[in-house]
């Protein structure tokens, strides 16, 4: 059944957004705003910042590896 007919014969039980959701549609579920994206992203964004952490340290020791090649 399409939604229109479903509207028709009166079987649509969607309820309307409400508060922050009905005026901006950025503010409901997996919406863009920053906030909430910020809020959904934590995670991936922690462990974005341990693998820097990590790269950073492999690239110290990768110069010090070449220092070592360099003084053979």
């Amino acid at each position: 059944m399409s939604l229109n007919k479903a509207i028709m014969h009166g079987k649509e039980h969607r309820e309307p957004y409400r508060g922050a959701k009905a005026i901006d549609p950025t503010c409901r579920n997996h919406g863009d705003d920053p906030w909430a994206r910020d809020n959904r992203l934590y995670k991936y964004d922690r462990e974005y910042e341990g693998d820097m952490e990590y790269l950073k340290a492999m690239l110290k020791e990768i110069d010090q590896l070449k220092e070592v090649v360099k003084s053979v």
